[in-house]
């Protein structure tokens, strides 16, 4: 069977946090997950990671996922795999991919090409290369008629091997058979006093087996990240790539100033996306919408010829043709049914929103059913929570609930009923009914005279 080692050991001394390098996130996810993610799309079930500093954040990532392997000391690259030694032993018949975790870009059909090739040309070890525009500080390919006669890296180079743009991405197939008898005759014999795997082309070569190299058509492949601004430039590449990719696909965009989309989210054609919108997880927006400017959509479902304008919005469904914003929190569980529209400062949380429904301004509805045609007036809150328990409130359909009503859960309006201003409803109202509460309402004669009077007179004897 044909497996994976993905090296994820790195402590990223230069990103400045204590998280493992591989973890830091590329567009939401980690970068090690982009690597999972590509084995997984070319086939490769099998796989180990090999872990190191902060080994338990990555255990704790992966759970069940695939197997790991400690490298307590980071003796090298080579000294990572010699970790995985167990895991080879379990499957010498096919080969292995070892990729680096900290390297996001590596794509599904670059590892599946070089599979092809290596498998073709009945290498020992395959090299996943790249050619880029800038080769300074990565180590060169050195071809040669029937493959390649070894990797030169920068500092060891001749001017002219310094001008091949050919470079190692530093991610090899290997027939398995052969990688357990190469890391076996890995030495230390270097400045670092470390296990390099590259010194397994040489080896491979001196005993007569053949070495070949891989040129994939994605240059990306080589991109890692050693500080935060290596980080930023994966960040800006994959972003950039997640956006040429939906306008390929019809989505617009006048300007993509702050606007980020997780590789995850799909959008339908004729939809406009604008600045400073960001898009995360599972979120599906259909076709002709409007989303931003300053949205974030998470896990969110969305419909056909919706407009959103600064809202946020997580883990809810919001059906076709719903107009809401400006300043509007959709929290989960919500469900915004086609045709409703939501005004300015108003928060939805666990609630359904029925079709028509109007909601103007500066509203709460929390744990509610709200039924369809209903007009919740400016100011209005469903109380759902006592202190102990939260509960639910139902508005039947055609409901007017005017300005500062207070809905006290569990509570129940029928269909057509009204509330009137300033009301506070504690017991179910029936279908056609009005609720009215006024308390005595008592006038004060000549008061403010009084007051402004009194106000008068402290300042005019202030100023003697």
């Amino acid at each position: 069977m044909n497996q994976a080692v993905i090296l994820a050991g790195g402590q990223g001394k230069r990103m400045k946090a204590p998280i493992p390098k591989p973890m830091f996130k590329v567009l939401g996810e980690p970068m090690l997950e982009w690597v999972l993610g590509a084995c997984e799309q070319a086939g490769l079930s099998r796989i180990c990671v090999v872990t190191g500093y902060e080994a338990q954040q990555i255990e704790d990532y992966l759970g069940d996922r695939c197997r790991t392997a400690l490298q307590a000391e980071r003796l090298g690259t080579g000294h990572a795999v010699q970790q995985t030694i167990p895991f080879l032993q379990e499957d010498t018949a096919g080969s292995t991919l070892v990729l680096c975790g900290d390297a996001p870009f590596i794509d599904s059909e670059t590892i599946a090409d070089s599979l092809a090739r290596h498998e073709k040309e009945g290498n020992a070890v395959t090299v996943i290369t790249a050619n880029v525009e800038q080769p300074f500080g990565y180590g060169r390919i050195l071809r040669t008629d029937s493959g390649i006669a070894g990797i030169v890296e920068e500092k060891d180079a001749t001017d002219e091997q310094r001008r091949i743009t050919e470079i190692n991405s530093g991610c090899y197939w290997f027939r398995t058979a052969d990688l357990l008898k190469l890391l076996g005759k890995l030495e230390n014999n270097n400045a670092q006093n470390e296990y390099y795997l590259t010194d397994t082309i040489a080896i491979a070569l001196k005993d007569g087996l053949r070495a070949g190299a891989y040129c994939s058509h994605n240059p990306d492949v080589v991109l890692g990240a050693n500080d935060r601004k290596g980080l930023l430039k994966l960040n800006t590449a994959a972003r950039m790539a997640v956006l040429h990719q939906h306008m390929a696909n019809g989505v617009g965009f006048a300007c993509t100033d702050g606007i980020i989309i997780e590789r995850s989210v799909k959008i339908g054609a004729g939809t406009e996306i604008l600045p400073n919108t960001i898009l995360r997880g599972n979120t599906v927006i259909g076709e002709n919408c409007v989303i931003g400017p300053g949205c974030v959509v998470e896990d969110t479902v969305i419909g056909d010829r919706v407009t959103l304008n600064t809202v946020q919005a997580y883990q809810s469904v919001i059906d076709s043709d719903v107009k809401i914003g400006p300043f509007v929190h959709i929290r989960p569980d919500s469900h915004i049914c086609s045709g409703a529209k939501i005004g300015d400062f108003v928060e939805i949380k666990n609630t359904t929103v029925g079709e028509d429904t109007a909601i103007a301004h500066l509203a709460y509805l929390g744990d509610s059913d709200i039924g369809k045609d209903v007009n919740i007036g400016c100011g209005c809150v469903t109380v759902n929570f006592d202190g102990v328990k939260k509960s639910r409130c139902v508005i039947g359909d055609h409901a007017f609930v005017g300005c500062n009503t207070n809905l006290i859960a569990p509570v129940e309006l029928g269909k057509h009923a009204y509330t009137a201003a300033g009301t506070t409803v504690t017991t179910d109202v029936p279908d056609y009914a009005l609720a009215i509460d006024r308390g005595v309402l008592h006038i004060k004669d000549g008061y403010t005279l009084r007051k402004f009077a009194v106000k008068g007179k402290k300042g005019s004897d202030s100023s003697k």
